[in-house]
């Protein structure tokens, strides 16, 4: 078991090393993205067309690879041979092909309705240029179909370095753009940009199966037993994996609306700045920890299952509470350090800042319903993550159409955090009658540590940007005042949880002994 452990631990820590190199160019796509465009008209246009096919591909087929496809073809690796397990991949590899390009005709011809549906801009032009990029980004959904679903196969098997890759691959790709073509191309060739790294993400997982001896083999046999237990499974678990995108495709609708459409803006902004910080580390657990939850279910093995999930979640907390309360107090430093300078000046500074503050509050939240909804679809049980799904997007929806108004950006934000919230203690209501939730085994009281030891660290993360924010100027002076910053909420992190007898303070405590000995 600790030698499990042991693998388990340095797979996660490379996974969230790659998958942390890809967020830091996705910053620094988006930064090159915000001094050329800020949260202008050409912005605001183009954050709307690529969100649509990304929201779609997201509420429907991402969800019937990450939660249905990797427990059945996980169940046949385990059960059957593997002939059998691939005939099931590339029947099913088939049908997402078929369903994402049917779903990619239908954009390409009518964007105009689903531009429609995210966004209410006053100025007609803004429409207009929204509509046409729509239709040159629509065949997003089909390229992310096909690598994601490659992407199934191999995690499937324990093999996360491709698939941990794709971002990093997609966004040099960008980034490149930016650098030599933009002055000339303009905002449809960044359209282009990112239709060639989607593509890009598919091909490198191309290699990785060969040397697995993966073939596809396309396939339209529909009717076996592994399509129709991904297809019983798909509508519970589609309606429970559209909390984040449908949540993403209100707040563009409401956010077309605030500031004469800079709104859209400037929640993209923020939102892809908290999922780079908040998605480093609970994606990189979850892409590691679902496979294995899938097949410890397969084996029966409940005792297995019930110990990682709860350590799972214990060990993730104790990250993710002070990240978010730390996020909430450098937001403004932080946005004006990777976006400031360029077209993004003060008001999108601040309207950008306001956003990401509220939004890190729901990072708990956040955290624990992505860990949670994988144990459900691990075990194939789709009813409570239907029932919290549906519960949450109404939660996000009202408290959008309330909060919008008098809050702008930052009601927009809140229902956010609220919403994540509310889905995360929906999914864990059933687990605790179980004996199984996040709450069980006394861990309850390990939690409220955490936040105290959380609160303590961003009062003192504050107090250094009070003392360091009036002496010192510029990008440099933004840079080492938040270093400053994260270096002291840290230490009382870590000294706080210490003192409190949190076990990963006490494992973190030893394991810098042994270093110090070595040395």
């Amino acid at each position: 078991m600790p030698h499990s452990r042991d693998n388990a631990t340095k797979t996660i820590s490379v996974m969230m090393l790659l998958t942390l190199a890809g967020k830091a160019l996705g910053l620094y796509r988006d930064r090159l993205l915000a001094v050329s465009y800020s949260v202008g008209v050409e912005a605001s246009a183009f954050f709307t067309a690529s969100r649509i096919p990304r929201v779609f591909f997201d509420a429907v087929f991402a969800s019937a690879i990450t939660a249905c496809f990797i427990p059945v073809f996980s169940e046949y690796l385990e059960r059957k041979s593997r002939e059998e397990a691939e005939r099931f991949a590339g029947a099913f590899l088939t049908l997402m092909v078929l369903l994402t390009a049917g779903l990619t005709a239908a954009g390409m011809l009518a964007p105009q309705a689903f531009v429609a549906l995210f966004a209410d801009y006053s100025d007609p032009g803004t429409t207009a240029l929204a509509v046409s990029l729509t239709r040159v980004m629509f065949p997003t959904v089909l390229f992310s179909g096909a690598a994601f679903s490659l992407v199934g196969i191999l995690q499937a098997q324990d093999h996360f370095t491709a698939p941990a890759l794709m971002s990093a691959a997609s966004n040099l790709v960008i980034i490149l753009y930016f650098l030599g073509l933009n002055s000339r191309l303009g905002i449809y060739g960044l359209a282009a940009a990112y239709l060639l790294g989607w593509l890009i993400q598919g091909v490198i997982q191309v290699p990785p199966l060969r040397r697995l001896g993966f073939r596809f083999r396309p396939s339209l046999e529909f009717r076996t037993a592994g399509m129709k237990k991904v297809v019983a499974l798909m509508a519970p678990v589609m309606v429970s994996t559209w909390v984040q995108p449908i949540t993403l495709a209100i707040n563009s609708r409401f956010g077309s609306r605030l500031y004469g459409g800079a709104g859209v803006a400037a929640m993209e902004y923020s939102t892809n700045l908290y999922l780079v910080i908040a998605g480093t580390f609970i994606l990189s657990v979850t892409n590691v920890i679902f496979p294995r939850l899938s097949r410890m279910t397969a084996g029966g093995r409940e005792g297995d299952f019930r110990q990682t999930l709860r350590q799972t979640v214990h060990g993730s907390l104790f990250f993710v509470l002070p990240m978010g309360v730390g996020l909430a107090v450098v937001s403004r430093p932080l946005i004006e350090l990777i976006y400031g300078g360029g077209e993004f000046d003060r008001f999108a500074a601040d309207i950008t800042s306001a956003a990401l503050a509220w939004l890190s509050l729901g990072m708990a939240g956040y955290a624990v319903q992505n860990i949670l909804s994988r144990a459900y679809f691990a075990r194939q049980e789709g009813r409570a993550p239907l029932a919290a799904g549906l519960a949450s997007i109404g939660v996000s929806a009202a408290l959008c159409a309330l909060l919008a108004g008098p809050l702008k950006v930052a009601g927009l934000a809140i229902a956010s955090a609220v919403s994540s919230t509310v889905y995360a203690l929906l999914l864990d209501l059933p687990l605790e009658r179980r004996g199984e939730g996040v709450f069980s085994g006394g861990a309850a009281g390990d939690y409220v540590k955490m936040l105290l030891a959380s609160l303590g660290m961003g009062a003192a993360a504050w107090g250094v940007l009070a003392l360091a924010g009036p002496v010192l100027a510029g990008k440099a002076g933004l840079a080492l005042s938040l270093g400053a910053a994260a270096a002291a909420g840290g230490a009382v992190y870590f000294l706080l949880t210490l003192a409190l007898g949190l076990e990963e303070a006490r494992i973190a405590r030893d394991g810098i002994k042994q270093f110090l000995k070595r040395g």
